[in-house]
């Protein structure tokens, strides 16, 4: 007999698989974009809610996944220690509030995503929005982060500012008074900031194409 976490965890395991975060597989099946979300699978009174044959279905053919396959997800992802990340949307990361002065994920508003393939405590995911990243991570995409990961010229990185901008860009180069950074996509400019303008910068080591 199929659990609740089961379906979940399978769904969770199939945005992945896919490169998406829970909210990325939904709105590329035409869903709402809260519809695979934790806050949706139990509702205010503790009960617990199901995901729907058809939103199930939705996702499937969106991703190009037979059912064969997603009773694979089922059957053998066992959740295990350290093979999820903390995930949350880039665009709400820089609000403020969701990191320490470390650049660690911290407070609420994080969700959870599978990925296994990574060695750090502190590594989180980022959801991307607009085309920031484009075409090398898409609306919808996911980038992990390793703030202890080290860092070297030409790297993918997160930086935090003073003024709470949360950028994700290319590091061109770092001196002792500055950091240099490349945009991804070519119409936005390339950067230039005072190391003191800098809170934290961390490197990205993986994104989803």
């Amino acid at each position: 007999m199929l659990t609740h976490d089961q379906i979940w965890a399978a769904l969770d395991r199939l945005a992945a698989s896919a490169g998406l975060s829970p909210s990325g597989l939904a709105k590329k099946s035409g869903l709402d974009p809260t519809t695979f979300n934790r806050s949706k699978r139990v509702t205010s009174d503790g009960r617990q809610r199901w995901p729907s044959t058809e939103s199930v279905a939705k996702a499937l053919a969106a991703t190009g996944t037979t059912i064969g396959t997603f009773v694979e997800l089922l059957e053998t992802g066992r959740p295990t220690v350290r093979n999820t990340v903390p995930l949350i949307g880039l665009a709400q990361a820089g609000k403020g509030g969701y990191f320490d002065s470390s650049g660690f994920p911290t407070g609420q508003g994080w969700e959870e995503i599978p990925f296994p393939a990574v060695n750090d405590k502190h590594a989180y995911a980022l959801e991307i929005s607009g085309d920031t990243m484009a075409p090398a991570c898409h609306e919808g995409g996911l980038i992990i982060v390793s703030p202890a990961a080290s860092i070297r010229r030409g790297d993918r990185v997160v930086v935090k500012t003073t003024g709470n901008e949360l950028i994700v860009s290319d590091l061109r180069r770092r001196t002792a008074k500055t950091i240099e950074l490349r945009a991804i996509n070519p119409p936005h400019f390339e950067r230039t900031l005072p190391v003191r303008d800098v809170l934290w910068m961390a490197r990205v080591v993986w994104a989803s194409q």
